[in-house]
């Protein structure tokens, strides 16, 4: 039996009656994908995930690939390679891909529904075959060479890489030292090390294509100490003709030098990549290409930056979503101790535990935060559907679509860091502990769900550097124009007198809670205002990041489960079958705990947030 637990019934619930992507679908630059299309597309891949994508799940975490120094290889277990090669045979992965690379492209939204599925059911296969998408972001980026270069990719399906971190500048990306030397031939020469790089070994395709971030010497304007200084470099595994794809046979001197044993998320491999050493390999130096010949590595390379933190959201929420599921089916089955009600009555019969109030609160608690996450990631995308219709329209400089991609940005760190932060907590605090004991065991899938999803909060920036990218490249820098945006739609919506009265204590609630959230950000624009006279106070910005980040992550997730809710409500006045009526049902249910469980804990956070000082910062490191 699979170990994967979709809920197709929510994704569509999202897709076609709360955000209208019927509109959009068959027309435009989706005219190829049409509303009754995308629903065939859904089930087809509810299914393969459920049976083919999923079968290799626990194997390939018990039987891990072995990393083999001799060769630098590290090969993936059959049973994961048989999974990856039913993904990529049946080709959904050509919905991301742009028309003139040989794709079908579909709306972002319906593509996240897509990677929902794949990677609550396989994480580390849709990481595999994302490098083919990366093909999009070299053709955005690139020049006429670059582009066949992007063409080959999606044709013979080659994997990508990007790599950034090294051993002594992690999410310091600015203090890289990895280098690159032009040559004659208008090549590039790189040296150094990088760790941390995902997929950068494997015997899924016949190579691999690494975007390397490096810092050019010795070229005028290329150079410089920071972010500034780097520029973005298509490194392959082995040489190919830049006309046809075909492998010349000579290996360039890109070696994997080690793979980490991880807590979690085996299959995919995590590896150091050293390039160009000497001692390395077969020696050959590390042969590369500046992508678009311009030195604008860190712009370039946040194109894919904003897919992976998209991608690393998505794959929390769909392992919450079937670890819910999971303990929602144990809870039905089991039988534990009398109702509550006649605990003191020793031959009360023994019921399930969905009988027991705590067990109740938590399942709730898991449903509900799922579900409005699907609804965040869902929503999120909607944002780039609307940027990719103004782009195919030839709207690329309006008011319309310019704010389209600021609040796109403004809702990334939220997916990334609120989405794997709920998720992760969850689903030990929680989905595990809807099991007892047994939750701890490997009989159930819940134990290696909880490893996998650990690193979802770590890489692609951490939880604090997402509250910080929030505040001041989001909102700051943004001049709070995105926000605004956002901020006045939630007005709106919580001051609707033709909302449902059956919400209005929860859009009250809602309200309320908006205006602490709004006092949290005027707090910390008040600190970054103040520092520029008192250094120091920058700290107390620090301090409150992570507290903006997941009280935003509630306000906005309240919203749109309300927003869910009213829908359901009017679904529920008119004639409706018996699994939609206790579908609906629990669209409002959920939404309405949401609320008023977690957005009164907003006024105690703004509190907090308007007591910081600097006292932490003033504590000597012995004292910790």
């Amino acid at each position: 039996m699979s170990h994967y637990k979709s809920n197709l019934r929510d994704i569509e619930f999202n897709l076609f009656e709360v955000f209208d992507r019927g509109e959009i679908l068959g027309s435009g630059p989706f005219a190829e994908v049409d509303g009754d299309s995308a629903r065939e597309i859904l089930r087809e891949v509810d299914r393969l995930s459920r049976d083919e994508l999923a079968e290799p799940f626990a194997d390939s975490d018990r039987h891990p690939p072995v990393f083999d120094p001799s060769t630098h290889t590290a090969p993936l277990p059959a049973s994961f390679t048989k999974s990856y090669r039913a993904w990529m045979e049946a080709e959904f992965w050509r919905l991301q891909i742009p028309a003139e690379l040989g794709g079908t492209p579909a709306p972002s939204s319906l593509n996240w529904a897509i990677g929902e599925m794949v990677l609550g059911a396989n994480p580390a296969l849709w990481m595999y075959a994302v490098g083919t998408t990366f093909s999009r972001l070299i053709l955005r980026n690139g020049n006429d060479r670059d582009a066949r270069v992007a063409r080959v990719m999606v044709d013979r399906q080659w994997t990508a890489t990007m790599v950034l971190t090294e051993p002594d500048a992690g999410s310091d990306v600015g203090a890289g030292r990895a280098k690159a030397t032009l040559n004659e031939d208008g090549s590039w020469h790189l040296t150094g090390v990088k760790r941390f790089i995902t997929s950068a070994e494997h015997d899924l395709s016949e190579n691999i294509l690494h975007l390397v971030l490096a810092r050019p010497e010795g070229v005028a304007g290329a150079g410089g100490p920071g972010t500034k200084g780097l520029s973005l470099f298509l490194v392959p595994k082995f040489h190919f003709d830049h006309e046809t794809g075909e492998l010349t046979g000579e290996r360039n001197g890109a070696y994997v030098t080690n793979v980490e044993h991880k807590m979690g998320l085996k299959a995919s491999n995590t590896c150091e990549v050293t390039f160009g050493d000497p001692q390395v390999g077969g020696g050959e130096p590390a042969r590369g290409w500046l992508l678009g010949e311009v030195h604008d590595g860190i712009a370039q390379m946040f194109d894919v930056i904003e897919y992976a933190r998209m991608m690393v959201g998505t794959k929390a929420m769909a392992t919450l979503s079937s670890g819910y599921l999971h303990a929602l089916d144990y809870a039905k089955e089991r039988v534990q101790g009398a109702d509550m009600t006649r605990t003191a009555d020793r031959t009360a019969a023994r019921v399930t535990i969905t009988h027991h109030p705590d067990v109740r609160r938590s399942l709730m608690t898991q449903k509900a935060y799922a579900e409005a996450l699907r609804a965040l990631v869902l929503y999120t995308a909607t944002w780039q559907d609307r940027v990719a219709i103004a782009e195919h329209a030839g709207d690329t400089e309006s008011e319309a679509v310019t704010l389209a991609g600021a609040i796109n940005d403004l809702l990334l760190p939220i997916v990334k860091g609120f989405g794997s932060e709920r998720s992760w907590v969850l689903l030990g605090t929680e989905s595990l502990q809807t099991f007892g004991g047994s939750g701890y065991l490997q009989e159930y899938p819940i134990e290696q769900y909880v490893r996998d999803a650990k690193i979802d909060t770590l890489y692609e920036g951490t939880t604090a550097i997402q509250g910080q990218d929030l505040f001041f490249r989001k909102i700051v820098k943004d001049q709070g124009r995105a926000l605004g945006h956002l901020t006045a739609e939630i007005e709106a919506f919580v001051d609707d007198e033709s909302g449902d009265s059956r919400l209005r204590g929860e859009r009250r609630l809602l309200g309320t809670a908006l205006e602490d959230l709004s006092a949290i950000v005027q707090q910390m624009t008040d600190d970054l205002a103040s520092s520029a006279g008192a250094a120091r106070h920058v700290y107390k910005v620090g301090l409150n990041a992570t507290r903006l980040l997941m009280g935003a992550g509630d306000v906005i997730c309240a919203w749109l489960l309300l927003r869910q809710a009213e829908v359901a409500l009017a679904r529920l006045g008119g004639p409706v079958g018996d699994r939609d009526r206790a579908f609906y049902e629990g669209k409002v249910a959920a939404a309405c705990f949401f609320a008023t469980t977690n957005l009164p804990r907003l006024t105690s956070e703004r509190v907090i947030a308007e007591s910081i000082d600097l006292s932490l910062m003033d504590l000597d490191e012995a004292s910790f």
